[in-house]
């Protein structure tokens, strides 16, 4: 059974419980949809109301500086939280959103898993993962919900952390400068290099560059082919909750 959002005109799945009772309010929210390359991430984070953390925002609005800071004092002050990804591999097979709802998912899971289940699930935007707790979508959550705005931050250090260690086996990318984003410098590399194995293939771009040439395929060492979400298996997360 659906409840409408009172904060928007959109459904959530669960029936919510009243405001007064949530103790543990989970903030979701994912970062990497738009790239075409790398993983998608999320995550879910409960504040601690006796530790507030002030500054949060929409992570888009700050500064990679200011997400830095605030990434640590999340992990720092908040009761709990756990990052989450799901692979490029899981995009290209289930598409780009089921693989965000995925990645939510997992995070919503693993927070969970850590000992710490919420009373309710806010995730921003207009649909829902399918986790086993009360939860509905707030359109634009992440400036309205600090627990939201707090997962917007984790999800977005996190990936763009990532596409700094893909930038150093891939530097002709220019992941360090676009995080996957298909900037004009990123279309011009994807036409002169073609695609690499970390690209989406299900995005346009990227399945006409693999039209044009093969893909591009860097040499790595062992170790450096393991600190890639891309590596691990599916059902790993990047990081455990607090």
């Amino acid at each position: 059974m659906a409840r409408r959002n009172a904060a928007s005109p959109q459904m959530g799945l669960d029936l919510a419980p009243a405001a007064s009772s949530v103790q543990r309010l989970c903030g979701v929210d994912e970062a990497g949809r738009g790239p075409l390359a790398g993983p998608v991430y999320a995550a879910a984070v409960v504040l601690d109301p006796a530790r507030p953390i002030h500054g949060l925002a929409d992570s888009k609005i700050l500064t990679a500086a200011k997400r830095e800071q605030l990434y640590g004092e999340i992990c720092e002050r908040a009761l709990g939280w756990h990052i989450a990804f799901a692979t490029v591999e899981e995009i290209d097979t289930i598409n780009i959103l089921h693989a965000s709802m995925l990645a939510m998912q997992r995070a919503v899971q693993g927070l969970a898993a850590s000992g710490l289940a919420p009373d309710l699930v806010q995730v921003d935007g207009n649909r829902c993962p399918q986790v086993a707790f009360p939860v509905e979508a707030i359109v634009k959550g992440d400036a309205l919900v600090k627990a939201i705005s707090a997962a917007s931050i984790l999800a977005k250090v996190a990936r763009d952390r990532e596409l700094m260690v893909l930038h150093e086996t891939y530097p002709q990318y220019g992941f360090d400068s676009h995080a996957g984003y298909p900037t004009p410098q990123h279309l011009a590399a994807l036409a002169q290099f073609g695609a690499s194995p970390h690209h989406r293939r299900s995005f346009a771009p990227v399945r006409e560059a693999l039209a044009q040439r093969p893909m591009f395929i860097a040499m790595t060492t062992a170790a450096e082919a393991t600190q890639s979400p891309a590596s691990l298996p599916a059902t790993v997360t990047a990081a455990a909750a607090q």
